[in-house]
């Protein structure tokens, strides 16, 4: 009874910090559930191209991601310590990696915009992607530095106005798309390229109402720079990139094999290919709310770890995986009983339709796994441990998942299912491992 009592204590206020966090993660993904919908009403091409223009900008997103984790880790170690002066100095050198890594994933996007027809695609989606990809890359400059702010926000336990503001950017990007793609109020239908556009906009708009509200909020202006451009201090940007780096890689093993399993199902057909983008929107919407509470757990433990806590990190732990458990089972269950109606809302062409629904009953499956190995990741990053997960997720995703999809795809005939099979294995191997790690670190002083 006594350990139900600290379960319980515990998972309150995780749930409590993680709301705002899963709101703040679903508005991100309200904002390309949008953009399908929008642009899939243009046609499959369209869908198709966006999908794979995404797909490849994914890459470096996930690098951002990645570095920009590390803002939330060691303000929340400074907050856990006290330590006003460290947080300011995590927020600044964060937006300065954010920005960094922005600018190089623009100038790749140059460079590589030209050469998308390489990658196999069908000559329709290559030609239609180019411009719009080369957009996004643009768009990428704002998106690192407002989730360097985010990142220091719900480290400080203010999570809430950064999910207003947020939303707020969601409503602009859906004004501008009705504006941009569909020509509306006297401008031009400019199509996926206006789709392109509302989102660099609006991301635009989001991080100046970020930087306008941390700076103002006097809750935490404390906390945040004084003196925003001054040169950085480089000690203090290889303490940020030892944590962000192998984060960014465990996030980039897992996103890359999405991209490539992308690249490879696009050489299938149209239709499978924007299948594809339809179902994997739909389990990545229902992914944030397991994201958050690993946010949430990175809050946690690091703030346990820095104030010396180490009693209280497996109960925080296990209440988080409990949760997202419960959360996954009923999740699943929509995929399952909904599948047809979820996809009819996405598309009309009935060979994609078809193959949409065979593949949310495969996401119904794999949500377990990818529950549970992204709150196990978000726990091992609040205590430091970042390296060895970020092997394990290459090994299971690159030797075993890719592999094994090509495999079903192709030796079995199983087509686009096949890819998503073998991703689910590597998913189910990388919780295992992960939650196995996160038992010995937390196995110091158990409370349970």
């Amino acid at each position: 009874m006594h350990s139900f009592t600290i379960l319980r204590r515990e998972a309150r206020t995780t749930f409590v910090l993680a709301v705002p966090l899963i709101a703040g993660q679903l508005s991100h993904m309200l904002m390309a559930v949008v953009d399908t919908l929008m642009i899939g009403r243009l046609g499959v091409v369209q869908l198709a191209a966006a999908t794979f223009a995404n797909n490849v900008i994914h890459l470096p997103f996930m690098v951002v991601i990645g570095l920009t984790i590390a803002v939330s880790v060691r303000v929340s170690q400074a907050r856990g310590a006290d330590d006003p002066p460290a947080a300011r100095a995590a927020l600044r050198h964060g937006m300065f990696l954010g920005l960094a890594a922005g600018v190089l994933t623009l100038f790749g996007a140059v460079v590589l915009a030209p050469f998308l027809g390489w990658f196999g695609q069908e000559a329709e989606v290559a030609g239609a992607a180019g411009i719009y990809f080369q957009i996004i890359g643009v768009s990428m400059i704002p998106a690192g530095c407002s989730m360097a702010i985010k990142n220091h926000a719900d480290a400080m336990n203010r999570p809430w106005p950064a999910f207003a503001i947020l939303l707020g950017g969601v409503g602009v990007n859906v004004v501008l798309n009705w504006i941009l793609i569909y020509g509306k109020i006297g401008f031009p239908a400019l199509g996926l390229e206006g789709a392109g556009i509302a989102t660099l906009l609006a991301r635009i708009a989001t991080v100046f109402g970020l930087l306008y509200w941390c700076t103002h909020d006097r809750g935490i202006r404390e906390w945040v720079p004084y003196h925003w451009f001054r040169k950085p201090d480089w000690i203090a940007v290889r303490s940020l990139i030892r944590i962000g780096f192998p984060a960014s890689m465990q996030l980039l093993a897992e996103s890359s094999a999405f991209v490539v399993a992308t690249i490879l199902i696009g050489t299938i057909s149209k239709e499978a290919l924007a299948s594809h983008q339809v179902a994997i929107s739909c389990a990545a919407t229902i992914f944030m709310v397991p994201l958050g509470l690993s946010m949430a757990l990175t809050v946690r433990t690091g703030e346990a770890w820095g104030a010396g806590a180490s009693d209280r990190l497996r109960p925080i732990v296990v209440s988080a995986g409990l949760m997202a458990i419960g959360f996954t089972i009923v999740s699943a269950q929509c995929f399952v009983f909904f599948n047809e109606a979820i996809a009819g809302w996405f598309l009309t062409d009935p060979v994609a339709l078809k193959l949409t629904t065979t593949l949310l009953l495969v996401a119904a499956a794999f949500q377990f796994s990818d529950a549970l190995q992204i709150v196990f990741a978000g726990a091992l990053r609040g205590l430091d441990d970042v390296r060895v997960p970020a092997w394990l997720a290459f090994f299971a995703y690159w030797i075993i998942s890719l592999p094994l999809g090509w495999w079903m795809s192709y030796g079995l005939e199983w087509g686009v299912a096949g890819m998503w099979w073998g991703i689910t294995v590597g998913l189910t191997l990388t919780a295992v491992a992960l939650g196995a790690r996160v038992w010995v670190k937390t196995s110091g002083r158990p409370a349970l």
